[in-house]
Parts: structure tokens; C-alpha cells; sequence
């Protein structure tokens, strides 16, 4: 289909030695594991040409195949481990991709299985906001809450006595008067082919922000799993109630 007649490679990495919940994209959120979302958000988005799974892990190759995800390739042990760069891993992706399917992409989404409730919208918004602005990269990030702020940021020294990390802040006595910070959520990374293959970089240099208002869950410790879990009940439990209402509406009092 492609995207404005730019080819689009969908990356969505899973090694399989996570540490802080073992084997985690094979964990469950309600029907689905982490992978099985990830790749639910692909089939909800036309214009991707061809979407990968990347894992030196066999089970979660298949269960990537079970949902749609291409497995051309295993994924390097030097690519796998905890410190080896996401960029590095991206790039061995697109390069085997084009390798294997003989066709070059133009661009890239990375969508990682940690953000398993992301709104295939927000895929859509940070591709649009990379190619529509001309920018070499695009990721989505989330307001840091005021009190996670470097001004409200605290320091112990080896007295155990509390100071700021930023020397003025004590002067910051309101949320109203800070700056507006953010992090990345792992929703979606967009990039060009310029931006990873040649250069090796994502968001060092012209990478443009997506905001996403709403909470995002980003999975890495098990207390995460749950939240995830409770979230995808509520949503659920919501789109029941609304579905209920609708056919009251349709069928009359």
C-alpha cells in the first residue's frame, strides 16, 4: 500500500532474554501477548508494506508468525543482549528485510511489544508528522509529571542530608512554574532510511516530537503487566457499556 508512495518497513523487536519479567513479550494483556498487540496494531494500518519480527528466540518467533509477523531472520546474539543499541538492532532488520523481500524501504516504524495498548492513531500521527515536515526521524513522548521535574528532582549526599539537583530548585514552589519536559514511551519510533542505515541514528539529530496526551503504559516491571491488565479490562469493560447503549438506541425503549 505504502504511504504516500514511500515503501514502509514495520520493525517490532523481541529478544528473549528480558530480565526484569522473563520471557516477556509471550506474557499476556488480556486475550493477546505483548507480541500478538504489536502486531494487531500492523493489521490496523494499511499503508505498511511489510512488517518483521526481530528475535534470537524461536518461541517468540512463532508466536509472531502465529499473528501475521514475518521472521526472515534470526536476530544476532551481539544484537540481543541488554546494552546492544536499538539502533543497531533496527538497522539489521531493515537491511535483512530488503535483503530478503529485494525490496528497498523508504522509511521505517519500530513498534516495540512493551507498549502493547497503543492507539494505531498515534502510529499514523508520527509518520505523518516525520514526512509531512521533512524531518529524519519522529517519536512519540509523554509530559513528565511536574514533580518528576529536574527542578523538583532531589539529591542525598553522604550525610544522608536531601538537596536539589537543580541549584535553584527551591526557587520552584508551583508546577505552574516549570518548564515542560518529556520522555519517550514506546508507542512508535519513525525514521528514514537515511536516518538509520546510513547514519545509525534515531533521535540525535532532526527527530520530531509526537505528543500523546493520554496515559501510556510502557511494560518493564511485572507491577506494569498489571496495570496493562487492569487497563485493558476498563477499556473493555467501557466498550461493553457502549455497545449496550447503542443497541438500547437502536431497538428503542
Amino acid at each position: 500500500m505504502s504511504w504516500n508512495e514511500l515503501s514502509v518497513l514495520a520493525v517490532i523487536p523481541a529478544r528473549g532474554g528480558s530480565k526484569g519479567i522473563p520471557r516477556k513479550n509471550l506474557r499476556r494483556v488480556g486475550p493477546l501477548s505483548l507480541i500478538a498487540w504489536a502486531a494487531q496494531t500492523v493489521g490496523q494500518l494499511p499503508w505498511i508494506d511489510q512488517a518483521v519480527l526481530s528475535t534470537d528466540d524461536s518461541e517468540m518467533a512463532e508466536e509472531g508468525r502465529n499473528h501475521g509477523l514475518e521472521v526472515p531472520f534470526i536476530r544476532p546474539s551481539d544484537l540481543s543482549t541488554d546494552t546492544a543499541p536499538a539502533v543497531k538492532m533496527w538497522r539489521h532488520a531493515w537491511l535483512e528485510s530488503e535483503k530478503t523481500f529485494g525490496q528497498r524501504y523508504d522509511l521505517s516504524v519500530l513498534l516495540q511489544p512493551t507498549t502493547p495498548l497503543r492507539q494505531a492513531i498515534d502510529v499514523e500521527r508520527t509518520v505523518a508528522a516525520m514526512v509531512d515536515g521533512g524531518h529524519d526521524a519522529a517519536a512519540t513522548v509523554s509530559p513528565i509529571p511536574g514533580h518528576f521535574s529536574p527542578q523538583k528532582t532531589l539529591t542525598i549526599n553522604d550525610r544522608g542530608v536531601l538537596g536539589f539537583f537543580d541549584p535553584d530548585g527551591a526557587k520552584y514552589t508551583s508546577r505552574q512554574m516549570l518548564e515542560g519536559y518529556y520522555y519517550r514511551n514506546g508507542v512508535c519510533y519513525a525514521a528514514t532510511r537515511a536516518s538509520v542505515v546510513d547514519r545509525s541514528n534515531i533521535v540525535e539529530e532532526d527527530c520530531v516530537a509526537v505528543v500523546v496526551s493520554e496515559y501510556v503504559i510502557n511494560i518493564d516491571e511485572p507491577i506494569e503487566l498489571e496495570i496493562a491488565a487492569m487497563l485493558y479490562a476498563k477499556a473493555d469493560h467501557d466498550q461493553s457499556e457502549r455497545s449496550d447503549e447503542d443497541f438500547q438506541k437502536t431497538i428503542g425503549p
